[in-house]
């Protein structure tokens, strides 16, 4: 296989998702010839904008994954990205290719591009967050922040932008206007571009108060029609700029039926079936914290600390460097507290990317997930993006609703719990109650920062 040319299928490739809808898809780039089965599955999405979803086996955000490849994806955007500012093939992607495709990848994320490019990197929340992070990786010298759904109190967001398809479409962006009021490249950051619409909205937003010459919008999937290139084409004429586009694979998405008769049924468990883990609550050092407080959509306030390593306010290449030393060490401890023989570690919404790298760290037979926004009709087919669906509301924001798939019963016998700032315990309640149903011998809930006082 050569991994280095770039190739032109004009492939159409259909694939069933439920009942009679289904999509089309037109391959118009596969540059290192991807098999589609490793990088996604489909499913209907409960959503009136967007009947279906790319549900990505490489993220870890809808299903578990081997932490290292959701670092490798990362990775290897980095390199494709190379290849198009340099115009050259990056030899060391057949490498990365290979560890993404095996079965026992090995991690391998040091910084390969050279401090010649000093780009801001911005990933979009809450999908792209650690895939932003992991591409960030690869700079030796570069600013990252990831975009946020969370209100700051006594806080203005430096721009924010709205993401329409979206079920939570406000971002918000709270950086210290020194990391993005330069002319330095921008590179936007997220799993999939279907319309695009979304990476213009934050580029005019940024454009207005920030202008420069450069931006660079990177996805695993690109989908845009050619009505929806065009559109870029016109905004780089309208502000005089420059977009470059780098994606894994690019084509075109034609949806053929559509949902109907489709009926979501409730998982019941009964009183006396209720399987009652061992659970536990483990506090570490979150390194360095950010006080900053936030008020949630019930208007509960909380003034537990963030974390500067998730990125949120913005990190630089030194920073990144400590917090992976941090990561490397946490995650060796966490590995003595392992009892399972399968263990997942599950992230919390926006709070991806150091679960991820910590899980990575943790041994073997150890898997990544996350909780999601994302409501996805269940359907316990094999070739279904969406499993064994757990429904609760988010343990931070009792006002939202999360959700899990693909934890099927038994499939685990360890889980870890990841959440950045600590909670009241008995909000954890609904979720502990729903994990239920997964029959997961031991729980242990990790925070990373304590309340004050």
């Amino acid at each position: 296989m050569n991994t280095h040319t770039l190739t032109f299928l004009n492939k159409k490739v259909t694939l069933p998702i439920i009942n009679d809808l289904k999509v089309e898809l037109t391959i118009q780039e596969n540059p290192y010839s991807i098999p589609l089965d490793e990088l996604f599955l489909m499913a209907a999405r409960i959503n009136k904008n967007r009947s279906f979803l790319f549900v990505s086996k490489v993220l870890g955000k809808h299903i578990p994954i081997n932490p290292k490849k959701g670092l490798l994806i990362g990775s290897l955007l980095a390199g494709r990205y190379l290849e198009i500012v340099e115009n050259k093939a990056f030899e060391f992607n057949g490498d990365l290719l290979s560890q993404l495709l095996s079965e026992e990848p090995v991690l391998c994320d040091e910084a390969f591009i050279s401090n010649s490019y000093n780009p801001l990197i911005i990933g979009f929340a809450e999908t792209a967050t650690a895939l932003g992070h992991a591409f960030f990786n690869s700079f030796e010298t570069a600013h990252f922040f990831h975009t946020t759904r969370e209100q700051l109190v006594n806080s203005q967001p430096v721009i924010s932008f709205e993401e329409e398809h979206s079920h939570a479409t406000s971002h918000r962006c709270y950086i210290d206007e020194s990391i993005i009021n330069h002319e330095r490249e921008i590179i936007l950051v997220d799993d999939e571009i279907t319309t695009g619409k979304t990476a213009l909205n934050i580029i005019r937003s940024i454009h207005e108060k920030f202008p420069r010459n450069t931006y660079t919008v990177v996805s695993i999937l690109d989908w845009r029609s050619d009505l929806n290139v065009d559109k870029f084409l016109q905004l780089e004429k309208e502000l005089g700029i420059t977009i470059r586009t780098v994606s894994l694979i690019k084509g075109t998405v034609d949806v053929k039926g559509e949902l109907s008769g489709l009926v979501e049924r409730d998982q019941v468990v009964k009183e006396n079936e209720l399987y009652l883990p061992d659970v536990s609550y483990h506090y570490f050092d979150g390194n360095t914290l950010i006080q900053k407080a936030s008020i949630n959509m019930n208007g509960e306030l909380s003034d537990v600390p963030y974390l500067k390593g998730t990125g949120r306010f913005g990190i630089n290449s030194y920073d990144n460097q400590e917090i992976n030393s941090y990561l490397e060490q946490m995650g060796m401890e966490l590995r003595l507290i392992r009892t399972g023989t399968k263990t997942l570690c599950l992230g919390n919404g926006e709070f991806m990317y150091l679960p991820m790298k910590l899980a990575a760290y943790m041994g073997e037979n150890v898997f990544y997930h996350s909780t999601t926004r994302s409501p996805i009709y269940p359907n316990n087919e094999a070739t279904y993006g969406a499993k064994h669906k757990l429904s609760f509301f988010n343990p931070e924001d009792l006002s939202i609703q999360n959700f899990v798939y693909n934890i099927g019963p038994e499939e685990f016998d360890e889980l870890f719990l990841f959440f950045e700032r600590e909670i009241p315990k008995d909000k954890l309640d609904e979720f502990l109650k729903e994990l239920n149903l997964t029959k997961i011998e031991k729980i242990n809930i990790v925070f990373f920062s304590k309340k004050l006082g």
